[in-house]
C-alpha cells in the first residue's frame, strides 16, 4: 500500500514526522541526564531512577499491545492528532509533578501515547514512501534525534540548571502543541488501509502478524536493536559525573557534540543503506558500535577532548544502526499488516529498552567513594546483543526486495 505524493508534499510530511519525533524523543531523553539531579532531589538509588526510565518504555510496550487492535481501523492522521494531544497533556503532568510517584505516574502515561507515536510515524513511512527512498527517508526522520541532542537536551538541562527539572517537560508540552497545529494543516489524510480492514478483526490480524515467520524474527532483531543499547545509554550522566569527573555544566557539551555528528551523518547512512544495501550497512554499524560502547564505559578522569571523541563516536554508531535498521523493519513486514506489525513492533521495542534499562541499573553498583562499578560489564551485555542482531538481521527478507537481505 502506497500513498502517492509529490516530491515537496512528501518532504513536508518527513519534516512534520521529524518534528513529533523529536517532542516524543526529547521528552524520553531528558530523563537520563537529569538522573543526578532526580537521585539527589528524591533521595532515590541509581536502580530507581532506571525504573523511572523503564516505566516510560513499559509503559509503551503495554500500550502498544493495546494499539495493535485498532490502529489500522483509523485514519492516520486522525488518530496521530488524537495520541499527540495526550502525549503533551502527559509531558504537561511531568513537568508539575512534585513527588517522585507523581513523577512515575506522570512518565507512565507519557510512555502510553508516546510508544504509540513512534510506531504510527514508522508506519506512516512505510505507507507512503517507495522502498527504493525508505532509507533516505528514515535518515530525514530520525534527525529528529540528532536534533533533540543537538539543541533539545542541552537547552533542557541549562533551563533545569537556571530553573528547575520541571520546566523542560513544561516547554516540550507547549512546543508540542504548536507542532499539533502544524501537523493539521500539512500532513494528508491516510486512510486507503482502512479499507482493506473491514472484512477482518483486529485479533485476526494480530494473529497474521503473529504466525507469519518473518515477523517473528523481525521482532526479536528488533527487540536486540533497542537492548543493545540500552544497558548503558540511561546511564551515561551518572557515570561522567561520579567517576569521569565533569561537572553538571559540561555534560551538555555531550549530547551537544554527539547530536551535531548525527546530524551530519544521520543521511549520509541513510543513502548509503539505500545505495550500498540495508543490511550490508547495518553489519557493519551494528559491529563497530562495540569499541565506543566499551570505551565510553572504560573511562576514567581523562581531558574533555577525549571523552567528547568517544561519546561522540559512541552516538553516531547508535544512530548509524538505528537508520538501516528500521528500514528494514518496516520493510520486513507484510505491506497490508504494517500498522499492526510496527504497533507491535513500538510495544516489542518498548519492552526490550524498559528491560535493558533494569538490567543495566542492576549491574551497576557504588563503591563506599560514591563510583559507579561493573558498567563495563553492562557494555558487554549490550554488545552481545548487538552482534546478535546481526545474525537474526541476515534471516529477515524485506518486502519489495527482490532477494533476501543477506544475498
Amino acid at each position: 500500500m502506497s500513498t502517492a505524493l509529490s516530491p515537496r508534499r512528501e518532504l513536508w510530511l518527513l519534516i512534520t514526522l521529524a518534528g513529533i519525533q523529536f517532542t516524543n524523543i526529547l521528552d524520553f531523553m531528558i530523563m537520563m541526564p537529569l538522573g543526578p539531579a532526580l537521585t539527589a532531589l528524591f533521595q532515590i538509588s541509581d536502580a530507581q531512577f532506571g525504573m523511572l526510565v523503564s516505566a516510560y518504555t513499559l509503559a509503551a510496550g503495554a500500550s502498544g499491545l493495546a494499539a495493535s487492535t485498532y490502529i489500522d481501523r483509523f485514519d492516520r492522521k486522525r488518530l496521530l492528532m488524537v495520541l499527540y494531544g495526550l502525549f503533551a497533556l502527559s509531558t504537561l503532568a511531568c513537568g508539575l509533578a512534585p513527588t517522585y510517584g507523581s513523577l512515575m505516574a506522570a512518565r507512565i502515561a507519557a510512555g502510553i501515547f508516546g510508544g504509540v507515536l513512534s510506531a504510527l510515524s514508522q508506519t506512516i513511512v512505510g505507507d507512503v514512501i517507495p522502498y527504493e527512498r525508505r532509507g533516505r527517508a528514515m535518515g530525514v526522520v530520525m534527525t529528529s534525534f540528532s536534533v533533540s541532542t543537538v539543541a533539545g537536551v542541552p537547552l533542557g538541562l541549562f533551563l533545569a540548571a537556571h530553573f528547575g527539572w520541571h520546566l523542560p517537560f513544561i516547554l516540550i508540552a507547549a512546543l508540542s502543541v504548536v507542532l499539533m497545529v502544524f501537523a493539521h494543516l500539512s500532513m494528508p489524510s491516510l486512510s486507503d488501509h482502512v479499507a482493506a480492514q473491514v472484512h477482518s478483526s483486529s485479533w485476526s490480524r494480530i494473529r497474521d502478524v503473529v504466525v507469519d515467520r518473518n515477523h517473528q524474527q523481525a521482532f526479536v532483531f528488533s527487540a536486540l536493536l533497542m537492548f543493545a543499547g540500552f544497558t548503558v545509554i540511561p546511564y551515561i550522566t551518572i557515570y561522567m559525573q561520579a567517576n569521569v569527573g565533569m561537572r553538571a555544566d559540561q555534560v551538555p557539551y555531550i549530547y551537544l557534540c554527539g547530536g551535531v555528528a548525527t546530524l551530519l551523518t544521520a543521511r549520509v547512512i541513510g543513502r548509503l543503506a539505500d545505495g550500498w544495501g540495508k543490511f550490508k550497512t547495518f553489519r557493519v554499524m551494528a559491529a563497530i558500535v562495540l569499541l565506543p560502547m566499551l570505551a565510553i564505559t572504560q573511562l576514567e578522569q581523562v581531558a574533555m577532548g577525549w571523552v567528547l571523541l568517544v561519546s561522540t563516536l559512541f552516538f553516531v554508531c547508535m544512530s548509524g544502526r538505528m537508520i538501516p535498521g528500521m528500514a528494514m523493519l518496516t520493510s520486513a513486514a507484510n505491506p497490508a499488516l504494517r500498522g499492526t506489525f510496527m504497533t507491535l513492533n513500538s510495544a516489542v521495542q518498548s519492552a526490550a529498552m524498559g528491560l535493558a534499562a533494569l538490567v543495566g541499573g542492576y549491574i551497576i553498583s557504588r563503591d563506599s567513594a560514591g563510583l559507579v562499578q561493573n558498567y563495563g560489564w553492562a557494555a558487554i551485555v549490550g554488545g552481545c546483543a548487538s552482534l546478535l542482531t546481526i545474525v537474526v538481521g541476515a534471516r529477515l527478507r524485506l518486502h519489495q526486495a527482490a532477494v533476501p537481505v543477506f544475498k
